[in-house]
């Protein structure tokens, strides 16, 4: 007879591996469709064809990669550590840009900066020429650059913000210099962040589609896409690559995360303020060039976009093909689709995250590795591995371009963004009122709904709100096998940009913009201190 600890792990253990299966199914398909599609598959794999798109996405993966350490780095500095005006303004504004979609910031870049844009109309209007195309590598390396940043420096800021200043002020006190002190002190107790968030924004360049597609620029995940239906043997070959390349990724931030401590150290009274004096104005003019670039920027384009449009079918010059009857599809499907997902999610990790952080079973850990490694799985792969899926299986057709399909993507996808927060969720329930309710003889599921759910909740929440806000950003899983009849704000966004209708891109991605932008300020800015 099993015990009652026992029963109450065999229906987490079971989920977690039917989880596991889940998780692992797209890359593993697409692994095995590619040794079996053609007879000899590594002359596919190491051919000229697929050589060209993997390095040109290298020498982007490590461009922006550097840009940003640089960049997130010396925001993080100015906006914790130095004597800036409006501190608190910076640091409210700065992560902003995560609201963005790359192909929206993208787009933006191009009808700001290229001849004919915003900056090109203000320059003519004081007499001065702008012929620059913003296009190729370039384009792509500065669109990245600008919307990828908080992702290095919201851990750095956080950081910076815990290092205890006894040791600055110690080795102030024994005469060495600011810049000696941030060389020998500071920079080797913040470069475990620097990496992690150096390392994150490596793995989003490789997988990013939205801002390389736009820009012309021919990467792994462009050619993935353009090549899925024409020529599948290469498609499936530049996906096992781009697989392999995520997975060298993954392993490099586990060492990283194992080389450097990670734990906050405990604050020694207020971290150390550094005075700018003369360098001041160059501080403050820096961060104002950053918000205006990577925020402000885009917001004017927007709202040039839109207003340029309602001008001109106010005018009757042309009408505009967006209207109030047809906004509210694209809207709902988004919000709907989020929430779906973001339940799913949570309900998906959950019972590994009991496991985890309650029974420590190594069932637990084997579907936690998986749940968090697939979150390096770039979106493209898990809606190509699905699409052939649903093209070559009699099961899989059935399921071709439908919601639960569309779901089931997403949730592999950003699972692993709610699987730490759920394990947080789960360790904080007491152990002890876990004991009172299983004395007083309330089985596991009554001791769920009554108790743990409702300590969890807010933790749970998080991890949602987390899993929200990517599935209203992520375009091409959505682009790959959405429903015929499920429009929503990426592509409805992306779709008009590709056919340049810019007016009606620009009231997309605004509505777009704004819904994230509310959960970026809940789920991130306002949680930016536990981003290490």
């Amino acid at each position: 007879m099993l015990s009652p600890t026992t029963r109450s792990t065999v229906v987490p253990k079971a989920v977690a591996v039917v989880v596991t299966i889940g998780f692992a199914f797209p890359a593993g398909y697409l692994v095995w469709r590619n040794f079996t599609f053609h007879s000899d598959p590594l002359d596919v794999l190491f051919s000229q064809r697929t050589r060209g798109p993997l390095l040109r996405t290298l020498r982007l993966a490590v461009l922006v990669s550097a840009c940003t350490a640089v960049l997130g780095t010396a925001l993080a500095w100015l906006t914790t550590r130095c004597d800036v005006p409006l501190r608190r303004l910076w640091q409210a504004l700065l992560p902003l840009p995560l609201v963005f979609p790359t192909f929206i910031g993208a787009e933006a870049m191009i009808r700001t900066i290229n001849p004919g844009g915003l900056l090109a109309d203000w320059l003519d209007n004081v007499g001065l020429t702008w012929n620059v195309e913003m296009r190729g590598l370039v384009g792509a390396l500065l669109t990245l650059t600008l919307f990828t940043y908080p992702y290095v420096y919201l851990p750095v800021a956080a950081r910076l913000r815990r290092l205890p200043g006894s040791v600055e002020e110690t080795a102030r006190l024994l005469g060495d210099s600011p810049p000696t002190i941030i060389r020998r002190v500071v920079l080797p107790q913040t470069v475990g962040a620097i990496s992690a968030g150096t390392l994150l924004v490596f793995l989003y360049t490789i997988s990013d589609f939205g801002a390389v597609q736009l820009m012309r620029y021919d990467t792994l995940s462009r050619a993935i896409y353009t090549t899925r239906l024409s020529n599948q043997r290469e498609s499936l070959a530049l996906s096992v690559i781009l697989l392999v390349l995520a997975a060298v990724v993954v392993l490099a931030e586990r060492a990283a995360t194992r080389r450097y401590d990670f734990s906050a150290p405990a604050r020694s009274g207020q971290p150390v303020i550094y005075r700018l004096g003369r360098t001041k104005p160059l501080a403050v003019a820096f961060l104002a060039a950053s918000v205006a670039l990577s925020l402000l920027g885009p917001l004017a384009s927007l709202a040039d976009w839109a207003i340029d449009g309602i001008r001109l079918d106010m005018s009757g010059e042309r009408e505009l093909l967006v209207g109030w009857n047809n906004m509210w599809s694209p809207t709902w499907n988004t919000a709907y689709g989020s929430v779906l997902a973001a339940v799913a999610a949570v309900a998906a990790v959950l019972p590994t995250a009991y496991l985890v952080a309650r029974h420590r079973s190594w069932i637990g850990t084997v579907t936690n590795t998986v749940i968090v490694s697939t979150f390096a799985l770039p979106g493209i792969l898990i809606g190509l591995a699905l699409l052939f899926w649903t093209l070559r299986t009699g099961m899989g057709n059935h399921l071709r371009n439908t919601l639960v399909l569309l779901v089931f993507a997403y949730v592999v996808r950003f699972g692993g963004q709610a699987m730490r927060t759920s394990q947080v969720a789960v360790s904080a329930v007491p152990p002890r009122l876990t004991d009172a309710c299983r004395t007083l003889g309330a089985g596991w599921v009554r001791r769920f709904w009554t108790l743990d759910l409702k300590l969890m909740a807010s933790g749970l929440l998080a991890g949602g709100g987390l899993v929200m806000l990517s599935v209203m950003k992520e375009l091409p899983i959505t682009l790959l096998i959405a429903p015929f009849d499920f429009p929503t704000l990426t592509t409805k966004a992306f779709n008009s940009i590709e056919e340049a209708f810019v007016t009606e891109a620009g009231v997309w991605a605004g509505i777009l913009v704004v819904l994230s932008g509310v959960l970026t300020w809940f789920f991130v800015v306002r949680r930016a201190d536990h981003f290490d």
